[in-house]
């Protein structure tokens, strides 16, 4: 077991607190008390802890509303619930909401050792889970995802956790932000790895010619088709068949779709009998599906199939901090391909490309970079060789605000007003709209939130958004 554990003590009884401090120290654990979920709260701002022991029931915030708050924060945290007998059944709910474990009162010393020992080792294996599960993609000869940014960190953390599941997973970003690439991480994360991944923009295939490709067809089944094609369902058949644009299906492949969620079978064009699949099916838009829904032009129940689980990616914007990591990463792939040597970036390039708004996201970049590779002509990159509109981010200074994981970005001179404004938004995305839980992990009431979301009135002017 890793060395560096922390567990979490929040009771409103001192003594009780105090109490369990003393047995942990005992087993040789490290722990901090907190006596409020509010403090509890603060306390996982200033450092993570391993595993968090929380009494049910407290004032204020109570213990399940802080394993919410907690789960939303910092999700690889473990928490055990400390309950009467009276409100087992209390517990046994909020084991659904992602507790790990629940003790009765009066404890009992080896009843509260064993069930934070087994928290721990949860823990543990899963830090060594992830770390492993990285070092194998960084072993692997596909492309990899580059960054370390909180909002790229908490976007993988949760492909992780979908790539076991065998449910449906829906990813959505702008335009850039690597779909495909978040797509191959769900399958290599998945028990389906050694299966094929098999990939189809729907936008890029004429709607004509879509179906066919996704479902194949028999022999004769319309003009040219001299012999049976098995389609990209068949040809992934036990592993993963990645949809991107997936807004861009017309309406009778949306049906057939559906068909293939609900059933697992797919008919080919000119078949008679239906044809067994077993497929993972990932699937990718920037389009606001739930608008499109609205406007009639994407089927009501696909998009309910299809958005089981959703991974928002991050725009380059909101993880400016990875911007030096994946420019050197490019750079070291163009000038392989290239056959040149590059020791780097002038600090005026890394600058400019920091300041830049990068509305093409991680593929702009890409080619940004690429282009400055065969465009260069001295030992580094200068600001010269990156395109014209990166260079006006040198006269462009930005800062970014760090919110529960998230990085947001922010120009120099938004005021503080916008600036909270942006961050209340944040915290309801990331509590599902929940404003009384946003108001307990921000430290305010909910009257506050409402009284300051009733006072927006415009777009706020973020770096890089607008």
């Amino acid at each position: 077991m890793t060395q560096d554990v922390t567990l979490l003590i929040v009771d409103d009884e001192p003594a009780h607190a105090e109490s369990l401090a003393r047995i942990f120290e005992k087993e040789g654990w490290t722990s901090r008390v907190a006596h409020s979920g509010a403090v509890a709260l603060e306390e996982l701002r200033k450092a993570p802890a391993s595993v968090v022991i929380t009494d049910l029931n407290m004032p204020g915030m109570n213990g399940a509303e802080l394993l919410r708050a907690i789960k939303a924060i910092s999700p690889e945290t473990e928490v055990v619930l400390m309950t009467a007998f009276g409100t087992v059944e209390t517990a046994v709910a909020a084991m659904k909401d992602g507790a790990y474990d629940f003790v009765t009162k009066p404890l009992k010393r080896h009843a509260i050792v064993k069930a934070i020992r087994q928290a721990l080792e949860k823990h543990t294996l899963v830090a060594e889970n992830r770390s492993l599960r990285a070092r194998l993609a960084g072993l692997s000869a596909g492309p990899s995802i580059v960054g370390r940014s909180p909002s790229l960190r908490a976007t993988l953390d949760t492909v992780r956790q979908a790539a076991l599941s065998s449910a449906t997973v829906l990813l959505v970003g702008e335009t850039g932000t690597g779909k495909e690439l978040f797509a191959r991480a769900l399958h290599d994360g998945s028990p389906r790895v050694n299966a094929p991944f098999v990939a189809v923009n729907c936008a890029a295939i004429p709607e004509t010619i879509l179906e066919s490709e996704l479902f194949g067809y028999e022999r004769g089944a319309f003009t040219g088709a001299a012999q049976r094609k098995e389609g990209r369902f068949e040809r992934a058949h036990g592993g993963t068949l990645f949809l991107d644009e997936v807004a861009e299906m017309s309406p009778a492949v949306q049906v057939k779709l559906l068909r293939v969620l609900q059933d697992g079978e797919i008919e080919r064009l000119g078949g008679t009998s239906p044809v067994r699949v077993d497929v993972r099916i990932v699937a990718a838009t920037n389009k606001d599906l739930a608008t499109r829904v609205t406007e009639g032009a994407f089927r009501e129940d696909l998009f309910y199939r299809l958005n089981v689980i959703t991974v928002q990616l991050p725009p380059l914007r909101d993880r400016r901090e990875d911007i030096p990591l994946l420019a050197d990463h490019f750079l070291k792939l163009y000038t392989q391909k290239n056959g040149k040597t590059l020791s780097g970036f002038t600090r005026a390039a890394v600058t400019a490309m920091e300041g830049h708004t990068w509305p093409g996201n991680v593929r702009e970049l890409e080619h940004a970079v690429e282009r400055a590779v065969v465009l260069s002509r001295g030992a580094e990159l200068n600001l010269e060789d990156l395109p014209l509109a990166v260079r006006a981010g040198a006269a462009a200074p930005s800062s970014s605000v760090a919110v529960d994981g998230r990085s947001l970005v922010v120009a120099l001179g938004t005021t503080l007003e916008e600036i909270e404004l942006r961050v209340i938004h944040e915290t309801l995305r990331r509590t599902n709209g929940d404003k009384d839980l946003a108001a307990q992990i921000l430290g305010i009431s909910v009257r506050t939130i409402y009284r300051k979301l009733a006072g927006e009135d415009s777009p706020l002017p973020f770096a890089g958004e607008g």
